[in-house]
């Protein structure tokens, strides 16, 4: 009888290609405001160039990739693509535009209608005391609440930061 239960070692580091629904000026656009940052924080190195990094910051954000399958892929370590992400939401927003200038705009267009509507983005639950933030009572699960401004025409104008599901929608507003 023969024994059939050998195992077949694969490659250690397998890595695989994945396609993002992007366009090439979301990417190009990204890139160049890393450049910029680069520049402004006299970073004379990254591991990887500002478009690949670009590309890896995109498919963690859009594709929900996880941070150590794209590092290994690419050769570094998982806390420096958590790191690119996060500068990167924060470059992202440091150029989003103001509630008041949003508003400001508006009545000059000659805009007098706009929607305002929150939302609650589902999230995993925390452990320990953090959990209760997250939890809204109204949706029965953990979350962080967004609030939305659009105007007429439904074109998004403004989005709040994230505040902890718990938040009212109305409380939320008010802030």
């Amino acid at each position: 009888m023969k024994n059939n239960n050998e195992t077949v070692e694969g490659p250690a580091g397998l890595v695989y290609t994945a396609r993002l629904p992007l366009s090439s000026a979301t990417l190009n656009y990204l890139a160049t405001l890393i450049r910029s940052h680069l520049k402004k924080i006299g970073s004379p190195w990254r591991a990887l160039p500002p478009g690949k990094i670009a590309g890896i910051v995109l498919a963690v954000l859009r594709c929900d990739q996880r941070p150590g399958d794209l590092a290994g892929g690419n050769g570094i370590h998982r806390t420096t693509v958590t790191r690119w992400v996060r500068e990167v939401v924060g470059m992202l927003s440091a150029r989003a535009p103001r509630l008041d200038r949003a508003l400001k705009r508006i009545t000059r267009s000659g805009g007098g209608v706009v929607l305002l509507d929150g939302s609650l983005i589902r999230t995993r639950r925390c452990t320990g005391t953090a959990n209760r933030n997250n939890y809204s009572g109204k949706h029965k699960c953990h979350g962080l609440l967004v609030i939305a401004l659009t105007d007429d025409r439904g074109r998004m104008l403004w989005v709040s930061a994230a505040r902890p599901g718990r938040t009212s929608e109305i409380t939320a507003c008010r802030h």
